[in-house]
């Protein structure tokens, strides 16, 4: 029989997608005084791999990753989706969003990412919120994707930002 053992906690990570680059800051603020200090931010990278967002919120969108400081235990990402959903219901217009706030985490072996979609690789958490593993860590090699994953989330860009993000993890936890 197996050990029960409690995880380690993990780096709490959020994806933005938005037209409009000040919300970008706007949110950073809300999650950073609700999260904690905000410890890695990557570039602005042009959001172009699907248009699914478009109808409701323009074109030429952008998207930014954040990382925060503080460990997270894996079992807070449904509330953290739904603060997130709410955050992105303050920044609306008239009922559509401007900005799209998706909350995961990276742990040593893989990054999780939040959803409200169920699908056959998602697996249901909590109060509407699933868990999607969208890309596993293999050694010396850095993180690799699945069938499943997002098309921007599989170019070397985001895979860097991604690996990145695991290195100051990894030292946090070492």
């Amino acid at each position: 029989m197996g050990e029960i053992k409690i995880p380690k906690r993990v780096k709490l990570i959020i994806g933005m997608i938005s037209g409009d680059e000040e919300l970008f800051w706007e949110a950073k603020e809300r999650l950073s005084k609700r999260f904690g200090e905000v410890d890695f931010e990557s570039t602005i990278l042009p959001f172009s791999h699907t248009s699914y967002y478009e109808k409701e919120m323009g074109k030429d969108l952008k998207r930014c990753f954040l990382s925060l400081k503080d460990l997270i235990d894996r079992e807070s990402l449904p509330d953290i989706k739904i603060f997130t959903n709410q955050l992105e219901d303050h920044f609306s217009v008239d009922g559509k969003r401007r900005i799209n706030l998706d909350p995961g985490y990276v742990s040593l072996d893989k990054l999780i990412l939040a959803s409200t979609k169920d699908y056959r690789h998602r697996i249901y958490l909590k109060n509407g919120v699933y868990a999607e593993v969208t890309l596993f860590w293999r050694k010396k090699e850095g993180f690799k994707t699945w069938e499943w994953t997002y098309p921007d989330y599989r170019t070397k860009e985001y895979i860097e930002i991604f690996n990145r993000i695991r290195e100051i993890y990894a030292k946090q936890v070492s």
